[in-house]
């Protein structure tokens, strides 16, 4: 059997996406605790060089005849993949330095309406008018969770304030609105190669070059990787082994299954178990916008997981 394909279909990709996004959730907790001592480059780079230290050499051992054959398209592709995922963490947690966390998450979270716009383009993928309807609803709860960090009721009346950070808010939020073009690249190269190459060995490629990258901009930066307590240690080892080595990776799983429209999609369920692990370990209550917000991104994404349902149960 050929190991490219080894990739099978054990569970529903649906139901793989959802786990993915779950883990994915809990990124932002673990960066709150990792961030105490470590700066955020850091952190990016870390979770980065953790999920490659274990991916590579399995991906050596037991893939390397799908690596070898690659033809130079794809292995640019994969390696265009990598500085797209890099540019991505690196931009969008560059912004936060410059713009309001609202400004940065609205613009950060344009990512399905990019891919959704590419994908007839680049990947000859029509998308589906519940995917799109999906889209639509998910992307307007997106904005008010966005915005409900500057937004709140005042009695009957909603109030909304200005929190610009600094002098180069434009500058944030063209970081936010980048990073949202480069995961859209990220996700769009994953769903071309993910057709015909095993999740370890793209994955592999993937993180390993982005990794590369973020660790050079560190030493450029001169910042160090080390004399943290073993608490940071902990909270980047969880960061690399949760959200990113099984968080994106099953992201990447359900690429070779379902369009990359769909998998961008449900990314916006993110926000939801991010606000419900606060809830657990942060003892942060969601406000009313933010959990308004929760029901359209979730509604966004039932409404488009019932045209992948009707289209798997059709197959």
């Amino acid at each position: 059997m050929n190991r490219s394909t080894s990739d099978q279909n054990p569970i529903n990709p649906i139901i793989g996406v959802l786990t993915g996004i779950l883990c994915v959730s809990t990124a932002s907790i673990i960066i709150r605790f990792a961030q105490v001592e470590a700066s955020s480059i850091v952190i990016a780079a870390a979770r980065l060089l953790i999920a490659s230290f274990v991916l590579i050499p399995i991906a050596l051992i037991r893939h390397w005849q799908d690596i070898r054959r690659l033809s130079k398209p794809d292995l640019l592709r994969a390696l265009l993949s990598g500085v797209f995922l890099a540019l991505h963490f690196a931009s969008w947690i560059r912004s936060l330095e410059f713009t309001s966390v609202a400004s940065s998450v609205v613009l950060v979270t344009t990512t399905p309406l990019w891919v959704a716009l590419l994908s007839p383009l680049l990947l000859h993928e029509p998308i589906k008018r519940s995917v799109i309807i999906g889209l639509i609803v998910s992307m307007t709860g997106s904005v008010i969770v966005g915005l409900a960090n500057a937004c709140g009721f005042s009695g009957e009346r909603l109030v909304c304030q200005g929190q610009l950070v600094g002098e180069n808010a434009v500058l944030g939020n063209f970081l936010a609105l980048f990073g949202a073009w480069m995961a859209a690249g990220y996700m769009i190269i994953g769903r071309q190669l993910r057709k015909s190459l095993n999740t370890v060995a793209y994955t592999a490629i993937v993180y390993g070059t982005a990794a590369v990258i973020l660790s050079i901009v560190v030493f450029i930066q001169g910042e160090p990787f080390w004399n943290y307590s073993s608490n940071t240690y902990l909270w980047l080892l969880a960061l690399g082994i949760v959200p990113q080595l099984m968080g994106h990776s099953l992201l990447n799983w359900a690429l070779r299954f379902i369009s990359a429209a769909y998998v961008s999609l449900t990314l916006l369920g993110e926000p939801i178990g991010t606000v419900i692990l606060a809830m657990i370990f942060l003892k942060e209550s969601p406000t009313f916008l933010e959990g308004m917000g929760a029901i359209l991104i979730l509604l966004g994404i039932v409404i488009g997981s019932i045209g992948k349902a009707r289209q798997a149960n059709a197959a």
